[in-house]
């Protein structure tokens, strides 16, 4: 890995200068009395004056107006230092209360007065995120469809029309176009150092954000429409989060000292490592994860460019080039169509936790979530937080000089690196099916402790010759079971009774464990995942109805509330889970069998595919129609033996063809 002390900084020449320099180059200052009145109504006319177009086009001419703003942000910001807080909420508090989150500004209108650049550059960032979320939520007043780029939504007809072209034209040159100040892409990708970012631009958008709540104000009073918020996005599932241990103060200690010693930490983003660690400490953990992410984005950059030997790309793009982000550095291939060597050097447990935290659609995906401000950050979760520090006190660990080993050893990081080490992706469509598989499975296995009647009442019933082809179903069943017995795990399977509830459970519990491979899954693979997903939720959706059913007929036979035909509906229903527990078993038992051996669907040429990817949906087909079949509403139990018959000859069939991915193992 290049050294981390080499990179002064992370902004292409032209970009540094545009943010650094270009709006410092006209020196004078405007009265602040032609900006904004005494009660805070924000002049905009002299705002949008220095907007300047191209000739050519009419397009935007950035540069000609960076320079010319550049005097009205500082007396901006002049303006924001000489108001007191009070003063200041007097003036603009009800201009920020469309933002939904009217605290926030009045936070950053407190870092401006600090202005230390680390506190500068999150507050830029919160804020927007933040704004970019409440523009969504404009846009909805009239759009149907929210776009999910920022810069799509800055040049879409309906902001243009509540707050006019030029307002909007104002906020893409400091937000939202790469040719522009972009100083959104560049804080959240990791490419500005804190000192980089001019205090007074992080002034002019909170000035800009209040600008925005009184048009949107007339606005609404014109239409007579409401704004309404759209509701934050809730992290679900964070048990499944957890791979790390807590961090303790002791953790946290010596991850302090990492950071000042670690080649993955570049020294100018020194204070954003800092800054994170110490929110981590105060229990600021939406603030923690927002300076974390990006610094996590440099430093796999420094290593991607090391890797692939292509340093250029450390830098910011130039608005005509790809940015390098995530998606470029976690995916298979460069641009060039040359194997990306980053996943190699990660190696897989860590690309699988990135993917994990950042890209499956399942996943937390947090740093979406977050950048675009669909996030409370009040009520941000610790778990997710401790996750994210934890795999980067790995990172800062294995990319550091060999002369670290005390640290890598040390009592409180070698159980981080040992998580680390055999992380096992939980959002890849693979790891979801293992898991709807096993809760399916539970799920049937309750069926033993629901109460019942007696056989002798199911016997009793006139008419009712279901038991025998109820047998001879589950013979069936057992029949393909014996038939792939070769493919099982020996210890596993039990040759005298093949369709035993214990052996089948221990069977799918062994096979969920085995490693399939989920990085970067082909077309094929990720098709017939949807597929074999599908059938895995109807058998679940069967399980649960049967046992509703169970539980509720059960209660009214006791208490004598059936009339005639519903108890020989319930005793028919009895008769039916002799088989339909089986099926469900052996449906499972198949699909998994397939999961565990999925990549192989690569190998088969598109005839065979064809017909593969029909028998699974004719699987799929069958457990719809008994999910219609078993519930309350149709309650036909005896049209789920003709089902399940014409279901068995299928799989018979495909399996006596060896036709099944399990077959093809060589």
């Amino acid at each position: 890995m290049a050294s981390s002390d080499l990179v002064t900084t992370c902004l292409s020449s032209a970009v540094h200068y545009v943010i650094c320099k270009l709006g410092f180059e006209k020196k004078e200052i405007y009265d602040i009395d032609n900006i904004v009145s005494e009660n805070g109504e924000v002049h905009w006319q002299a705002i949008t004056e220095h907007v300047h177009y191209l000739e050519s086009d009419q397009s935007v001419d950035y540069i000609k107006s960076i320079r010319s703003l550049g005097p009205v942000c500082e007396s901006v910001n002049l303006h924001f230092k000489s108001l007191t807080k009070e003063k200041f909420i007097v003036q603009y508090a009800l201009w920020f209360h469309w933002t939904n989150y009217t605290e926030l500004f009045l936070e950053v209108f407190d870092v401006l007065h600090y202005a230390r650049s680390t506190e500068v550059a999150l507050g830029l960032m919160k804020l927007t995120s933040c704004l970019e979320r409440a523009l969504g939520d404009v846009h909805l007043l009239i759009g149907k469809d929210c776009p999910f780029l920022l810069r799509d939504l800055l040049a879409s007809e309906e902001l243009a029309v509540v707050f006019g072209r030029v307002v909007m034209d104002v906020l893409r040159i400091f937000i939202g176009s790469p040719y522009g100040l972009n100083l959104r892409n560049v804080l959240w990708h990791g490419f500005a150092s804190p000192q980089e970012i001019p205090a007074k631009y992080c002034a002019m958008l909170l000035f800009l954000t209040a600008g925005l709540g009184q048009l949107l104000q007339t606005y609404l009073l014109q239409t007579k429409y409401i704004l309404v918020h759209r509701p934050y996005v809730t992290f679900i599932r964070l048990e499944e989060l957890d791979a790390f241990p807590d961090l303790n103060h002791e953790t946290l200690s010596v991850a302090e000292e990492l950071v000042q010693a670690s080649n993955f930490v570049l020294r100018t983003m020194l204070s954003f490592w800092t800054a994170a660690l110490t929110a981590f400490k105060q229990s600021r953990y939406a603030d923690c994860v927002i300076l974390l992410l990006p610094q996590l984005e440099v430093g796999l950059r420094l290593l991607f460019t090391t890797t692939n030997k292509c340093p250029n790309r450390l830098l910011t793009a130039e608005s005509s080039v790809f940015y390098t982000t995530f998606d470029e550095m976690l995916a298979k291939h460069l641009d060039n169509e040359e194997v990306n060597q980053l996943p190699s050097v990660l190696e897989e447990p860590a690309m699988e936790f990135l993917w994990d935290f950042l890209n499956h659609q399942e996943g937390p995906r947090v740093r979406d979530h977050l950048s675009h401000g669909e996030i409370n950050l009040k009520e941000f979760p610790r778990q997710i937080a401790n996750q994210l520090v934890a795999f980067a006190i790995t990172l800062l660990c294995r990319f550091s000089d060999e002369d670290m080993v005390t640290f890598k050893e040390h009592l409180v990081i070698k159980p981080l690196m040992n998580c680390a080490s055999c992380y096992r992706s939980r959002f890849h469509p693979i790891s979801r099916l293992k898991k709807q598989v096993l809760e399916c499975m539970k799920s049937i296995c309750s069926w033993r402790e629901l109460p019942t009647v007696s056989e002798e009442h199911i016997q009793t019933i006139k008419g009712l010759e279901g038991s025998t082809e109820a047998s001879t179903l589950v013979l069936k069943m057992a029949e393909i079971l014996s038939q792939l017995q070769q493919y099982l795990p020996c210890n596993c399977y039990s040759s005298d009774d093949p369709m035993n509830p214990v052996a089948t459970e221990r069977l799918l519990l062994q096979l969920c464990d085995s490693h399939v491979c989920t990085l970067y899954s082909p077309r094929p693979v990720l098709e017939v995942l949807v597929v074999l997903r599908k059938i895995s939720t109807q058998c679940h959706q069967v399980s649960e109805q049967v046992i509703a059913s169970i539980k509720s007929r059960y209660q009214q036979w006791t208490e004598k509330t059936l009339r005639s035909r519903q108890r020989h509906n319930y005793l028919r229903m009895l008769n039916s889970i002799k088989f339909l527990s089986p099926v469900l078993r052996l449906i499972l038992v198949l699909i998994t069998l397939e999961l565990v051996n999925v990549h192989l669907v690569c190998k088969k040429n598109p005839s065979d595919y064809h017909q593969y990817v029909k028998f699974l949906k004719s699987i799929l087909q069958y457990t719809e129609n008994l999910v219609t079949y078993t519930s309350p509403e149709k309650n036909k139990w005896d049209e789920t033996m003709q089902l399940t018959n014409k279901a068995l000859i299928k799989i018979r069939k495909f399996s006596d063809g060896k036709l099944t991915l399990i077959q093809s193992v060589k």
